[in-house]
């Protein structure tokens, strides 16, 4: 396929050190640039408009030459829920219906696999590269490699740390240092709120890929909460964001550790893992931490995830929406007309509890303001009214 050489006008300011970065309020996303108005307003847009995008009802998009957009898209694996339902996102809008042909590459946890397809898409001058990372390093040379030939990289979910910030056009993704900030921050009120002292919160953290960039801000926030309110970080160790390496972990800690009574999982997943763990061990799952129950708490907001909300299993989910493929779309777009696009666009996300006792909380995103985040209760129809 000949590609058509796009000229668009990038916005270089970027926040930080290119970990996630602008969150965003319950009431809309907040994106780094000149034209945060184009950004996906909310979860219940961004969810309509995959819906559409599955349907066929997206206008078609080719070159100048009428020929179909070409868009290889190379993905972590299929270590969790969320990644599954991020890449039906994905698969639903760049479909041929919608005036599109998709090269997907599962990279199977490997950065070395996604070095190569990425490589392999330059060979087949697809128009653009998406790429969704292992890992933050380790990038430079092969997007040095794309840029020269004159293609397009967007960015999904984890960021990349690069030297040059041109090497990629456009990121779309969480402020994942404000999930693990409200995430904290929602514990020390529950806390508050049922007279529980400091010293007695007890957390074991299963972490994520290490080195990923959902694993660093949810850690970092934890870690920061853990200085700020002087809880006993008892452990931290990875899960790999899988439900089994997740219940191995859970069950190494319970054998050396006998005072947890909380687990800050990183993903659902791995939460799914650490309750198994748990209930196998004769613990009993659940918010009333005084009483001698272990409270889980857990990030993504997955379908399981929430049903386990909804059980009473999980305690907090916050979530981090992987419908990305409308916003990936949408840069597409507007890069085939010409236009400037955000370098950098964060999607908006909620939190759901097994309660009320917090309707909301402040926390700080990554670019250092307090928002305000609303709790949803989880119920059977919050449940059924979402697409993942």
């Amino acid at each position: 396929m000949k590609k058509k050489v796009i000229s668009a006008a990038m916005s270089l300011v970027m926040a930080g050190a290119l970990l996630a970065g602008c969150g965003s309020s319950s009431s809309g996303t907040a994106s780094e640039g000149t034209s945060s108005a184009d950004a996906a307003a909310t979860t219940e847009a961004a969810q309509a408009t995959d819906a559409a995008s599955a349907s066929g009802s997206v206008e078609a998009v080719t070159t100048d030459s009428g020929q179909t957009i070409t868009v290889g898209f190379s993905q972590v694996g299929a270590e969790s829920d969320w990644r599954t339902a991020n890449t039906e996102s994905m698969k639903s809008t760049f479909s041929e219906d919608n005036g599109y042909s998709l090269i997907f590459d599962d990279a199977q946890q490997k950065q070395e696999n996604q070095i190569t397809a990425i490589r392999n898409f330059i060979q087949q001058e697809v128009d653009y590269i998406v790429l969704a990372p292992v890992t933050e390093t380790g990038w430079d040379t092969v997007l040095q490699e794309a840029k020269d030939a004159g293609i397009p990289v967007i960015i999904v979910d984890r960021m990349v740390n690069v030297s040059d910030d041109s090497l990629f056009t456009a990121w779309v993704g969480s402020d994942f240092l404000a999930e693990g900030n409200k995430a904290c921050e929602w514990l020390n009120a529950y806390a508050t709120a049922k007279g529980i002292n400091a010293k007695d919160i007890h957390i074991a953290d299963i972490q994520g890929t290490i080195g990923a960039s959902a694993q660093i801000g949810r850690t970092n926030g934890l870690n920061d909460a853990v200085k700020k309110y002087g809880w006993d970080l008892v452990a931290q160790q990875t899960g790999e964001f899988t439900q089994a390496k997740g219940q191995e972990v859970m069950e190494s800690l319970l054998k050396q550790y006998d005072n947890i009574n909380v687990v800050y999982c990183e993903n659902d997943n791995e939460a799914f893992g650490a309750i198994d763990a748990l209930t196998a061990a004769g613990k009993t799952v659940g918010s009333d931490i005084a009483n001698g129950q272990v409270m889980v708490m857990s990030f993504d907001s997955t379908n399981a995830g929430l049903t386990d909300v909804l059980g009473k299993k999980i305690t907090l989910d916050t979530e981090c929406n992987p419908l990305h493929g409308p916003r990936v779309e949408e840069i597409i777009k507007k890069l085939q007309a010409g236009q400037t696009v955000d370098h950098l666009m964060y999607v908006d996300e909620a939190m759901f509890a097994v309660d009320d006792t917090v309707k909301s909380v402040q926390a700080q995103n990554s670019v250092g303001d307090t928002v305000t985040y609303d709790v949803t209760v989880v119920t059977q129809d919050v449940i059924d009214g979402r697409a993942y």
